[in-house]
């Protein structure tokens, strides 16, 4: 699914972000989607969003 595409990613889905400190590095963090910080429809990077653990990072990985 791409990751890249504001509709592919729901409020609840378990996800794999990368978070900015981490994006050198392209470590990955997972978590459950709390809200969809990007307000366009597509983002060439990645949708940006905010986990339950209040990390933000853009998806990279869309676990379900």
């Amino acid at each position: 699914m791409d990751t890249r595409k504001r509709e592919n990613i729901k409020i609840g889905q378990t996800v794999d972000i990368v978070l900015k400190k981490d994006q050198r590095t392209g470590e990955l963090t997972r978590g459950i989607v709390k809200g969809i910080l990007t307000k366009s429809s597509f983002h060439t990077h990645g949708i940006k969003v905010i986990l339950e653990s209040n990390q933000v990072g853009r998806v990279k990985v869309i676990i379900e």
